[in-house]
């Protein structure tokens, strides 16, 4: 059975900086397009990085310089490091492992609060 287990939320100030987990069973992560996803109340769930197969990143406009998208394969796990952080970038942050359609695989996500 295949799951991905995120961690690492939690309430910041804004200007702090966050690192999320996301652990991978059943499934090799670095075989996969993994993307880290965030989402707010009356809002689409947004893209905010990807790291490809463990090796390209590519980020969202709005988290770029801010954000690192990073794999460990002994752990078999993806983070996400998240500094200067904003009020904008609160959200529940879920991950996703992607190869083709038969094989995508989300997790339950992870709460992100930032307030003053």
């Amino acid at each position: 059975q295949v799951q991905l287990v995120e961690s690492g939320g939690g309430l910041v100030r804004p200007g702090e900086s966050l690192r999320l987990s996301c652990v991978g069973s059943g499934i090799i992560l670095g075989f996969y397009n993994m993307r880290w996803y965030r989402q707010t109340p009356g809002k689409q769930r947004e893209l905010v990085a990807t790291l490809y197969r463990g090796l390209s990143t590519d980020y969202a406009d709005s988290v770029n310089g801010r954000f690192t998208i990073s794999g460990d394969s002994a752990e078999n796990a993806v983070y996400l490091q998240m500094n200067s952080l904003k009020s904008e970038d609160a959200g529940v942050y879920y991950c996703n492992a992607n190869r083709d359609e038969r094989n995508d695989y989300w997790g339950r996500g992870t709460q992100v609060t930032i307030s003053s």
